[in-house]
């Protein structure tokens, strides 16, 4: 990496490209319920027909969207039972970037959702919030804990048909 930032962190990716079968792939090893996976593949095959946006004084490369994976976590570790528990590679990689999970920890009254490539790696305050009846979990926890609610909310904000970065990022 030309920038030099790298973590030396072993990880289990899809392949690169994004089809019906890698987002049903993906769905799957997120344990997503079946609305998930339909709504993920009607955007997906909205995005299909859209054309990438292309705004006046933004500049960039073409982006290859079929040269990325877009799943990529940390490989399976036993389920931690606190942030002490969380790699020390990892930790240094959140450090690299000025985000200290040790740091974060002690602030008093600061939830933390510490994600690394696609996945949650770590929640805080989980317990105390919920006592509060305030649910605070990553977004594919919220799926598999929570469908009722998801499903009942997701896309009335920005839907899926909005734009080509929301079918994107909605497939």
């Amino acid at each position: 990496y030309k920038y030099g930032f790298v973590t030396d962190i072993e990880t289990e990716s899809l392949p690169k490209g994004l089809n019906e079968e890698i987002i049903s792939k993906l769905s799957a090893i997120k344990q997503e319920p079946p609305f998930m996976l339909e709504w993920r593949l009607k955007a997906y095959r909205h995005w299909l027909t859209m054309k990438e946006p292309h705004w006046p004084n933004v500049k960039y490369s073409p982006i290859d969207y079929q040269n990325l994976s877009y799943y990529s976590a940390p490989k399976k570790k036993p389920q931690l039972n606190s942030l002490d528990e969380v790699d020390p590679e990892l930790v240094r990689t959140f450090e690299k970037l000025g985000i200290s999970l040790e740091e974060q920890k002690r602030l008093s009254g600061v939830a933390v959702d510490a994600v690394f490539d696609s996945v949650s790696v770590a929640t805080t305050f989980k317990e105390k919030l919920s006592e509060l009846g305030i649910i605070f979990c990553s977004m594919s926890e919220a799926i598999r804990n929570h469908p009722d609610l998801i499903q009942k909310y997701l896309g009335s904000v920005v839907p899926y048909t909005d734009n080509f970065f929301a079918s994107l990022n909605s497939a």
